[in-house]
C-alpha cells in the first residue's frame, strides 16, 4: 500500500515470462453448473459449442467440465503461482463465456492493480541521466550567445 491508499508496484513479467518461450500462467479451469437450471443455460451451450474448441487451442491449460447441483454457475481459472480466480457467469452467453475464458488465459494470475512506472530495471544506471552536456569537456565553457566578429 501506497500513502494514496492503493496498491501499487512496479511493471513487471512474471518468472521472466517471454524471455525465453512463452508459458501461459493458466493451469487449470473447471467450469462448474447445473444441468437443469436456467441460469446455466449459457454454460451449457458452450460446452456443447466451445469447450472443445477452447480446449484444443490451449493445450497447456486442464479443462474440467462439472455438473452439479448449484444455483450460480461459475467459473475457477487456477493459475501457476496459485492465485485462483472465480467468476460468476449466470446468464451469460456462449460467445461472451469465450471471451471471458479468453481474458482469463491471457492474464498472469496477478491481482490488477495500479502501476507505479511503464518502465522498471533491475540494474540502474549508476551514471545518471544523459543530456546533450554530459560528455562535454568543461574547459570550453558554459554556452552562449555567439560574439560578434568586427572587422
Amino acid at each position: 500500500m501506497t500513502s494514496r491508499g492503493t496498491a501499487s508496484r512496479f511493471l513487471k513479467s512474471v518468472l521472466q515470462n517471454g524471455v525465453g518461450r512463452y508459458v501461459c500462467q493458466l493451469k487449470r479451469v473447471s467450469i462448474r453448473f447445473s444441468k437443469k437450471g436456467q441460469s446455466s443455460l449459457g454454460v451449457r451451450e458452450f460446452i456443447e459449442e466451445g469447450v472443445v474448441d477452447y480446449a484444443k487451442s490451449n493445450p497447456s491449460t486442464v479443462v474440467y467440465v462439472s455438473p452439479q447441483p448449484c444455483r450460480v454457475p461459475k467459473i475457477v481459472a487456477e493459475y501457476l503461482n496459485g492465485n485462483v480466480r472465480e467468476e460468476i457467469v449466470t446468464g451469460k452467453t456462449s460467445p461472451q463465456i469465450s471471451e471471458l475464458l479468453t481474458k482469463l488465459t491471457d492474464q498472469s494470475g496477478l491481482d490488477i492493480i495500479r502501476i507505479r512506472k511503464p518502465f522498471h530495471t533491475d540494474s540502474p544506471s549508476i551514471q545518471g541521466q544523459w543530456h546533450p552536456f554530459t560528455n562535454r569537456p568543461p574547459s570550453i565553457g558554459p554556452i552562449g550567445p555567439q560574439k560578434q566578429h568586427a572587422e
